[in-house]
C-alpha cells in the first residue's frame, strides 16, 4: 500500500509520500515521486499502484520529455502526455497482469507549472487515463491508503493556507496514517513548489525527524479526548453513565 498526498493552495503546491513497499513478508524502500525540472518547466508525479507498472509508464514518459518536452507549455498537455504512456503500458502488460492475477492499478497526482501556464495545476490521474483538476474546495489528493489521512484534510485544509500550513497538515495526514495502516511507513519523501518559481524543492525525512510530529500528534490526539469530556457529558448522563468516574 502507498500514502501519496497532493495539496494546492493560494501559494503553490506541496506533496508527500511514503517510501514502504511491501510484498508478502517482506518490506523494502522505493521512491514514489518522480520530479522533473527544467527552464521554466516545473512537475513532480506521485504514483501508486504496481511498481512495475509505475516504473515503465514514468520511464515511457521520461523518455518522451527527453525528446519533445519543449513541446509541452501548459499542464494539461503535460498530464494527457502522462496518460498516453499510462494507456500505452496497459495496452502492452494488461492481458499478461490478468494471466498472472495481478490487476492494473496505476493512479497517478500530477503537479506541476509550465512556461503557459498563469498558475500551478494538481490532477488526479486514473489508470484509464482520464483525469481531474483539483478545486480550491477541496484542495488536496489523497492516493493509495485514502482513509485514514483525509479527516483532518476536510477539517482543517484551506485553501488559503500557506505553504508550511499545508506541509504542517500533509505530515498529520501522513501519521494519522501510518499509525492505522502497517503498510505506510516512513522514511517520507516531501516536495514543495512555489508559485511561478519554477523551481521544484525536494527532501527527504527519516523516522527520527518525524517522531517528534509522530509524539506531538499522539498528546494532542490523547488531550482532545480528555477536553472531550465536558461536551460529551450531556450525553453520558442520558446514558446514565458518571463522567466523574
Amino acid at each position: 500500500m502507498t500514502f501519496c498526498v497532493g495539496i494546492k493552495c493560494q501559494d503553490g503546491l506541496v506533496a508527500i509520500a511514503d517510501t514502504r513497499i511491501t510484498s508478502g513478508s517482506e518490506v523494502s524502500t522505493a521512491k514514489k515521486i518522480a520530479v522533473h525540472q527544467g527552464e521554466r518547466h516545473s512537475m513532480f508525479v506521485l504514483s501508486s499502484g504496481l511498481r512495475s507498472v509505475r516504473d515503465k509508464a514514468i520511464t515511457y514518459f521520461e523518455e518522451r520529455l527527453r525528446l519533445n518536452g519543449s513541446n509541452l507549455s501548459r499542464s494539461y498537455q503535460a498530464v494527457n502526455a502522462l496518460a498516453e504512456e499510462i494507456r500505452r503500458v496497459y495496452t502492452e502488460d494488461n492481458d499478461w497482469l490478468i494471466k498472472a492475477g495481478l490487476h492494473f492499478d496505476l493512479h497517478c497526482i500530477v503537479g506541476s507549472q509550465l512556461p503557459e501556464d498563469d498558475a500551478p495545476h494538481l490532477y488526479l490521474l486514473y489508470p484509464q487515463g482520464n483525469w481531474v483538476e483539483v478545486s480550491r474546495g477541496t484542495p488536496y489528493l489523497i492516493i493509495g491508503e485514502t482513509r485514514f489521512g483525509k479527516p483532518i484534510l476536510d477539517r482543517a485544509l484551506r485553501y488559503e493556507a500557506s505553504l508550511e500550513e499545508a506541509l504542517r497538515l500533509g505530515v498529520l495526514s501522513f501519521h494519522s496514517t501510518e499509525a492505522s495502516s502497517a503498510d505506510v511507513g516512513p522514511p517520507v519523501d516531501a516536495v514543495v513548489y512555489p508559485s511561478d518559481s519554477f523551481a521544484v524543492r525536494e527532501s527527504r525525512f527519516n523516522e527520527e525527524e518525524l517522531e517528534p510530529v509522530a509524539h506531538f500528534w499522539q498528546q494532542a490526539m490523547e488531550a482532545a479526548v480528555e477536553q472531550a469530556a465536558a461536551p460529551v457529558s450531556t450525553l453520558a448522563q442520558s446514558l446514565g453513565i458518571d463522567s466523574a468516574k
